[in-house]
């Protein structure tokens, strides 16, 4: 059964073309938006993320290499909503704790709190809007942190736009509709690889069977590379 849409009233979501000024059914803030379900509930991102701090106490717990494995923890945790803003902070946070504990050098609390920032300012639905799923620009956020990359790098600046590049073309070649779980997963395992080529740091690499889709009203079925249906 297909629960998960509107986080007020479950109907189906609708996106529009144009923005248009919405008030968010829980905090009552105003601000143009592009999306709310068919009943006309709109939720911001900040209501939607609501909790996601809590990703700072397992992250920093962690002692896993899997980013993959780090990345469903999160997303069993009760903030995480089937689709949403905040796997654009997850897959970072995923991807910063598993290469730090392969044996990354950097700052862990400090890069979660940097990739907590930069992953909310990419904005729901970005990946149909955009054209850059929000999953696929964290990787690359992650990689910019992770090289300490500033736009007058060289070899971080290049090596962070070829990390966004790999994880949108991996996450692209499936197809939509979105789903945020299967596009994060995709984002990681790109990442898996591209820091083992570029970075030498070697994070686990496992291949998740997805256990979300009876939340997903859009999923792709067999067509999935995580499907539990093949």
């Amino acid at each position: 059964m297909h629960t998960e849409e509107c986080l007020i009233c479950k109907a189906p979501l609708e996106y529009l073309v144009q923005d248009e000024v919405m008030e968010c059914a829980i905090c009552h803030k105003k601000e143009p938006s592009k999306t709310r379900c068919v009943n006309s509930h709109y939720v911001c991102n900040d209501c939607h993320t609501q909790g996601m701090d809590s990703i700072f106490g397992l992250c920093l717990a962690e002692t896993s290499t899997d980013p993959a494995a780090i990345l469903r923890r999160m997303m069993d945790l009760p903030f995480c909503h089937m689709h949403g803003p905040e796997h654009h902070v997850m897959v970072g946070a995923a991807l910063l704790t598993a290469y730090k504990n392969a044996g990354g050098q950097l700052d862990l609390e400090s890069a979660l709190r940097e990739m907590y920032s930069r992953g909310k300012a990419v904005p729901g639905g970005a990946c149909g809007f955009w054209g850059a799923c929000g999953a696929g620009i964290s990787a690359g956020q992650f990689l910019a942190i992770a090289t300490a990359s500033t736009p007058l790098a060289r070899e971080p600046w290049g090596l962070s736009n070829q990390m966004t590049a790999r994880a949108l073309d991996s996450i692209g070649k499936v197809g939509g509709p979105r789903c945020c779980k299967r596009d994060s997963w995709l984002a990681v395992l790109a990442a898996v690889d591209f820091a083992r080529e570029h970075l030498g740091v070697e994070m686990e690499r496992s291949v998740p069977i997805c256990s979300y889709s009876a939340r997903n009203s859009q999923c792709i079925g067999k067509r999935c590379p995580f499907s539990a249906a093949k």
